[in-house]
């Protein structure tokens, strides 16, 4: 968040800086500065769109503890338990581990970075070592947050935000993965849009 403010501030100072430039300057060689300014309001733009993604996440990380996982199982093209064509990880059932559940990756903001490393056949092995193991936060039948282990390992950085699509978006209709009351309670507080009614069953 603080970064994400930081920049904001940042792109917001090259804007009024640019701006200050054209206008103070002879118009040829205010044109010159006509790119920075268009750039800097692109930036500032998407800046408070990472807002309420930053926001998700802390809200995930006010529930549910970190956990780090070796081999998480982990696919760039569509898994066959989930709808949306997305790269996906796979984590276990918390209240049945023999269950696996897919976590997609829904949300597009800055997902090229997992792409790369997620990977297929022909990934180098040192991209797919840079997200061994994987940070993990969360309920994967709702939402999670997923990072990579920092420079030392014992810190998590490039943190994402993942999440069921019934999760988010009550127009989709939910599904059961066995969770308790408690559970539901829990993944409404870090987030979640969960209707009070009782989750259909999960098609077999």
């Amino acid at each position: 968040m603080v970064m994400i403010v930081a920049r904001l501030l940042g792109w917001a100072v090259g804007f009024f800086a640019a701006l200050f430039l054209i206008v103070a300057t002879p118009p040829w060689i205010g044109w010159v500065f006509l790119p920075f300014l268009l750039y800097a309001s692109f930036r500032a733009v998407l800046q408070i769109s990472y807002f309420p993604w930053s926001i998700g996440i802390q809200q995930v990380l006010g529930q549910y503890p970190w956990q780090i996982l070796d081999g998480v199982p982990r696919g760039l093209s569509k898994h066959p338990e989930v709808e949306d064509d997305e790269m996906w990880f796979e984590f276990a059932n918390p209240e049945s581990p023999e269950e696996r559940v897919p976590l997609p990756f829904l949300s597009s903001m800055r997902t090229y970075w997992w792409m790369k490393r997620i990977g297929g056949p022909r990934t180098r092995v040192e991209l797919k070592a840079e997200i061994e193991p994987l940070w993990f936060a969360g309920d994967p039948r709702f939402l999670a947050v997923v990072a990579a282990p920092g420079r030392r390992g014992n810190a998590p950085k490039r943190l994402h935000l993942l999440y069921q699509r019934p999760a988010k978006d009550r127009r989709v209709a939910p599904i059961d993965w066995n969770a308790s009351p408690a559970a539901l309670e829990r993944a409404r507080r870090a987030g979640a849009r969960l209707p009070e009614s009782v989750y259909r069953p999960r098609p077999s």
